[in-house]
């Protein structure tokens, strides 16, 4: 395979037409047999790939290039999950606009071309893969949590998903609870993922202001997640975050076991843990 095939095959994994603004092939490659494959790859991670015999180096995040400098793009995918959750449109634009800017203004002040450099001088194939893959991760989330009784508790929603998904049980962090109870009832649930990052407090408020009692995140920062617990704590509301690492690897397991039927030798490393 190369690297174009192999970026094809998780497009049409996640049923995607087009390649999204958060995903880059950095530099090609042909005649791919071993792949190093990790949430994150610096230059430090392309010399180890290199020494140790490595035809590509795959990173889930953005590195640097486009993917980085345009990621603000994606984050318009939390309007048409909002929107299909039953959030009014120009509430779903307001509420992603704090991070729009803050993804466009770090993006301008990156240093977009430092790793990339790195694997044109060691000509190592390098790309990375992140709103295909986060798209199959939030499949998987949502499979579980679609088929939960809206009258099961939130305790009962985090046994089902570490129960289905051998990830959470993988891992060294655990399912938090971020706002509300264990005993509430997790009534009508979105899994919110998949749309570059977390929406923070303002998409969490605008679903739980338009009738979503139960919001699943990832994961969500200590001031957003403060915001929402002085907020909703005695709502009846609920915000759970899986965790960054272990709901990462969700959308990458399947894709890995995808280039194995084809031969490929994967290696994971850098934070993918095994389903």
């Amino acid at each position: 395979m190369n690297t174009d095939e192999i970026m094809g095959l998780a497009l049409e994994l996640a049923g995607l037409s087009e390649l999204p603004a958060d995903s880059q092939i950095y530099y090609p490659g042909e005649r791919i047999r071993k792949i190093l494959i990790g949430l994150d790859i610096g230059s430090a991670e392309l010399q180890l790939a290199k020494s140790l015999g490595f035809d590509l180096a795959i990173a889930h995040h953005p590195q640097g290039g486009s993917a980085s400098l345009n990621f603000a793009q994606v984050l318009r995918t939390h309007v048409r999950q909002m929107v299909q959750a039953g959030v009014p449109l120009k509430v779903a634009e307001e509420a992603i606009q704090e991070r729009l800017f803050e993804a466009r203004v770090g993006a301008h002040m990156s240093n977009y071309d430092h790793v990339p450099s790195i694997a044109r001088l060691l000509e190592l194939p390098f790309m990375n893969i992140h709103t295909p893959l986060d798209e199959l991760g939030r499949r998987r989330l949502a499979g579980v949590a679609e088929k939960a009784d809206p009258e099961m508790t939130v305790m009962g929603l985090v046994a089902l998903l570490k129960e289905k998904l051998p990830e959470f049980r993988h891992a060294q962090t655990e399912i938090d609870i971020r706002v509300g109870q264990p005993q509430n009832r997790i009534g009508r649930t979105v899994v919110s993922h998949g749309a570059g990052t977390n929406g923070g407090y303002p998409v969490a408020k605008a679903y739980f202001d338009h009738d979503i009692d139960t919001v699943i995140y990832i994961h969500c920062a200590s001031s957003d997640s403060k915001r929402l617990r002085e907020e909703f704590a005695q709502s009846g509301k609920n915000l759970i975050v899986t965790g960054h690492i272990a709901s990462d690897s969700l959308g990458i397991n399947p894709f890995i076991k995808e280039l194995e039927k084809r031969g490929m030798e994967v290696e994971r490393f850098s934070g993918v843990i095994p389903g």
